[in-house]
């Protein structure tokens, strides 16, 4: 009976052991491709880096050579009146150009406004 049990407990270990070797490869395929990511995240890093001291140096360029870097956009008058009828209670969309809102907003109109802001 002894070497039964002493034979049961070998086997046992035996799956054990395979258990944990299926784990352990499991865990190196794993580790692979955390590295393999890992490296592509560095060289994607590096180039950004690369990129951002060329753009940096070209801005520094502008404005040592006196070109305005950032103009702002004019919205204009346009823009105005139709924020001004807007706000009278008019659609600016193209929509319902012109006809009366009744006092509820419109997205149209607002998407129209807020495009002409960007």
């Amino acid at each position: 009976m002894k070497d039964r049990n002493f034979l049961d407990t070998v086997i046992g270990f035996e799956q054990q052991l395979e258990s944990m070797q299926e784990q352990f490869g499991a865990l190196k395929q794993f580790v692979a491709l955390m590295m393999e990511e890992h490296k592509a995240l560095e060289t994607e890093n590096q180039h950004l880096r690369i990129r951002l001291e060329e753009l940096l140096s070209k801005e520094s360029i502008a404005q040592v050579a006196g070109e305005k870097k950032d103009n702002p956009i004019d919205i204009g008058e346009g823009y105005d009146n139709l924020a001004r009828l807007y706000q009278e209670g008019f659609h600016v969309c193209h929509v319902h150009f012109g006809s009366s809102r009744k006092g509820e907003d419109c997205l149209f109109c607002l998407s129209f406004l807020n495009k002409q802001n960007v």
